[in-house]
Order: structure tokens, then C-alpha cells, then sequence
């Protein structure tokens, strides 16, 4: 079978271009979604999204279509479209599978990426210590995802990449809904260890790299168990 054109490859990367204006509001909205400003079981209205985030109906269907294919939004027909709720056993298995696969792209990453995407990776916590002095939760959220899309794409294995992003999308909710806002001391060790993780993969380390995405990534913890079984 003929590889696809070079062409046709830049034609699907750039349909979610972060230049495009669904782009921008399928941001907004999951990142609303990850620190619980839309909460999980809320009902979404597309006319109040679209006066919310300042986007058209067609912007903001796209984004929720792309949403429910990542799960978390729920679309029925005659009902709506809702957030998806909180389920223990898929955010488990969400980050189980998030521990298989990132740890490989951090290798991979170590090997591949290329001076412009280390970089990159470095760029998304430019600005973290201040959010983690504000405890800006939204800006933390949106950091985070950079920051792995970032090392994802270093790999240069597209299809992991695109696993990366969803697992994410899948997991990062669940995280901050039971840290509820986790002191700055917390957030300091866990920006210093992002960038340990980034220097682990600068240094070209596939082994370092690999067991410092396993610090970043930690453990299912035992308070966002008791948290979502207590709901």
C-alpha cells in the first residue's frame, strides 16, 4: 500500500491548527472541563457556550463533537450534550495506560526529538512558578497538557502521540478534582519534577527520561479513590 502524501499528512495536522478559532474554543472548553468549571453530569447549552467563550454554533459544535470522541462530553440525541461523569474504573484504566505509553514516548523522545522540540517541551512551564504562586488551576491545566503534548511529539511516533493527548484528556480531571487545590509547595515539586523530566530528555538519557515520566506521573492516588467513591 502507497504511504500517504507528505501533503495530505499536513492537510489532517492542521484541522485542529491552534490558529483556527474551533481550536481555540475546544481549548477553552476542555480545560473549563479539567478544573471542574463545567462539572461532570452538567448540561451544556451550545447557544450559552457560544455567548460564554465568544465563538460561533458551528466553532462550538466541532469542539464538542471532538470532545465526545475523547469522552468527555456525552451527546444524545433529544437530550443534549452533558459532561461526562466521574468513573473511577476508566480513570484507572486511563492511567494505566498513560504509564505504559508516556514512559515510552519520554524514551523515544530522548532519542528523536530535535533541538526545536526541546525547547518547546521547556517552553510550556515558562510561566509555572507564577501559576503555581496564583494557583491558577486553569493556566496549571493547560501547562500540563502542553507540556505532554510536547514530549509526545518529540517522540516522532504519531500514533502514540495521539494517545497521549487523549489518555490526558481522559485523566488530568480526575486529578485535580481530588488534589482541590493542592498547596504551592505541592505544586513546586511537582514543576520541578516536569522539569527533571525535561532535562532527562535533553541530556538524550532514553533510561533517565523514562524514569523521570514515571515521577511525573506518580501513582493512582488513594484520596482521588476516596474521593470519587465517597460521591
Amino acid at each position: 500500500m502507497a504511504r500517504p502524501r507528505e501533503k495530505d499528512i499536513a492537510t489532517r495536522l492542521d484541522e485542529w491548527s491552534p490558529r483556527l478559532l474551533k481550536s481555540r474554543l475546544y481549548q477553552r472548553i476542555l480545560v473549563d472541563i479539567i478544573i471542574g468549571a463545567l462539572a461532570p453530569g452538567e448540561q451544556l447549552d451550545e447557544n450559552a457556550l457560544a455567548r460564554r467563550y465568544g465563538g460561533g454554533l458551528a466553532g462550538i459544535r466541532e469542539a464538542l463533537a471532538r470532545l465526545a470522541l475523547e469522552g468527555l462530553v456525552v451527546r444524545r440525541a433529544r437530550v443534549g450534550t452533558s459532561v461526562s461523569p466521574l468513573d473511577l474504573v476508566s480513570a484507572r484504566e486511563a492511567f494505566e495506560a498513560r504509564c505504559l505509553i508516556e514512559v515510552h514516548c519520554a524514551g523515544l523522545a530522548a532519542v528523536h526529538a530535535s533541538d526545536a522540540e526541546l525547547a518547546a517541551i521547556r517552553s510550556t512551564f515558562d510561566d509555572g512558578e507564577k501559576a503555581v504562586r496564583d494557583n491558577d488551576q486553569a493556566a496549571l491545566a493547560a501547562m500540563d497538557e502542553a507540556f505532554h503534548v510536547a514530549v509526545a511529539a518529540g517522540s516522532h511516533n504519531r500514533t502514540l502521540a495521539k494517545m497521549v493527548v487523549t489518555l490526558h484528556h481522559q485523566t488530568a480531571r480526575y486529578w485535580l478534582y481530588a488534589m482541590r487545590g493542592p498547596g504551592s509547595d505541592d505544586g513546586m515539586a511537582a514543576l520541578n519534577e516536569h522539569r527533571g523530566l525535561a532535562d532527562a530528555i535533553a541530556s538524550r538519557n532514553a533510561e533517565r527520561a523514562r524514569a523521570e515520566m514515571l515521577k511525573v506521573l506518580g501513582d493512582f492516588p488513594a484520596e482521588m479513590k476516596r474521593t470519587l467513591e465517597n460521591r
